[in-house]
Parts: C-alpha cells; structure tokens; sequence
C-alpha cells in the first residue's frame, strides 16, 4: 500500500458519513447490512457503546472504518477458565472498494484489536460468511482462528447461507 492514510477514533459527527460509506462500499453478497441495525450499531457511538477507527485521506475522505464494542455474547464459547473474562466483538469492516485487498482493512482490524485491549479486552470474535474469501483472509491475517459455522439464513442470503464465527485471544 503506497499511499498513506491517517487512523483516528470516530465521533459522533463521523456516524452520518459512516453511514453513507457503509452503504456505499459494504454491499455485496456476503455482507448483511439492514438499513435499521446498522444506523442503530453506528448510533452507539454517540451513546458510547460503540467505538471505531477510521482511516482517511489527507484530503480527510474516508476511505474504511471498523467498530467494535464490549460484548457478553460469546460466553459459551468461551474457555472454561476464561467464561468471566470480557469479550469483544468486531462489528462492521469496510473499506472503500478502490482499495480492498491492499492491506488497509487488516490495519484498521488490528487498531480495533488495539482498540478492545486498551478496554482491557483479550477475547475477540467477529463474524463473516463462510464464504467471504476477502474477510477470511483479513481476519487470517490479524491471527482470528474460526470458531464455528452455522447455517443463518435469516442474515445470510447468498451461496452457502453460513456464517462463520472467528476467535482471537489478544494476549497470552
């Protein structure tokens, strides 16, 4: 990746923007995006739920984001001795479409992972459809190891109809 792009936490004012973006570069027939859950997952970011990081453009045009929050609902996957420890969830990650495969969302992946440790959160996941080579290798690359998959037609219209669940432990 040669051209340089600057990293920043996201603001309430950055949720519009966001917004546009998401719906601009995410479609395709792997991600699920309604239109009511992603505004109300980007709205937590206002409310302080929800983090991200944003990458821009000297030109300060967005160019990828990814959020990520505490979460409670991976407990059962968990390791025994890990089932009272915080857990993390990745939520959405997006990068513009001229520069997919280029390095930027893997950065913005392990700036999320950053993210959830300095919130003292080792136990990562983040979800991707079985077949969503792009996303498999991005998480690949940031050391997440599949978990399970499962059939989610409800969420997953395309191909195998599977979502697959990814694991990190951040720290040993």
């Amino acid at each position: 990746m040669s051209e340089h792009f600057a990293s920043a936490p996201a603001r309430a004012e950055d949720i519009p923007v966001m917004l546009a973006f998401i719906f601009e570069h995410g479609p395709n027939p792997w991600n699920y995006l309604p239109q009511d859950a992603v505004l109300a997952h980007l709205q937590g970011i206002a409310e302080g739920s929800v983090r991200a990081v944003l990458a821009r453009r000297e030109s300060g045009a967005l160019v990828g984001f990814v959020t990520f929050l505490a979460s409670s609902n991976f407990e059962r996957y968990q390791a025994p001795e890990r089932r009272d420890l915080p857990q993390g969830y990745v939520g959405e990650a997006v990068v513009h479409r001229e520069l997919a495969g280029r390095g930027l969302g893997s950065r913005l992946l392990g700036e999320a992972v950053q993210g959830l440790q300095a919130l003292g959160i080792d136990d990562i996941y983040i979800e991707r459809h079985e077949e969503n080579a792009g996303s498999a290798g991005m998480m690949r690359k940031a050391g997440f190891v599949e978990v399970e998959t499962f059939a989610d037609p409800q969420r997953r219209a395309a191909g195998s109809r599977r979502t697959t669940l990814c694991y990190l432990r951040a720290s040993s």
